[in-house]
């Protein structure tokens, strides 16, 4: 793949055998990632899902990881930090928050495709106090104003 971001992934003892992240289509945005443990999860719960790998992230860039749309929609499995960061100085394994907002347990098994991983580039910006912000035709209007 041409201009590719440069990603390095450490495997982990106990990631041998588990895909690395993959894209299941050319055009898919997000990286499949596989959870590297069997976890229960009753409706409510919330559990860290371990992925067996470490990566390292160019500066400039981030990882977010989200939800797959459909164990979100098949089962209430989610992210409840959506999308979760991961900072490019971030060394440590990947794990991935879960939830069961479904009303049935649902089960992790060892190599389940449980989320997403999106690398973007981030640009850092120098903030500059001023007393009075320029006007746009919106305004302060929040949630919910640009519906009305």
């Amino acid at each position: 793949m041409s201009g590719a971001v440069d990603v390095l992934l450490a495997r982990l003892p106990h990631g041998e055998g588990l895909p690395a992240p993959a894209r299941a289509t050319e055009g898919a945005a997000g990286y499949d990632l596989a959870s590297a443990d069997d976890v229960d999860l009753a409706p409510g719960e919330r559990v860290l899902v371990r992925t067996g790998f470490a990566i390292a992230l160019p500066a400039g860039f981030e990882c977010q990881l989200r939800p797959r749309s459909g164990l979100a929609l098949r089962h209430g499995i989610t992210l409840p930090n959506t999308p979760a960061t991961i900072d490019s100085d971030y060394r440590g394994e990947l794990q991935v928050a879960l939830v069961n907002l479904g009303r049935e347990p649902f089960r992790v098994t060892r190599g389940m495709r449980i989320a997403q991983m999106v690398v973007a580039r981030v640009e850092a910006v120098a903030f500059r106090a001023v007393d009075e912000l320029p006007p746009t035709p919106r305004g302060t209007g929040g949630f919910g104003s640009t519906g009305r």
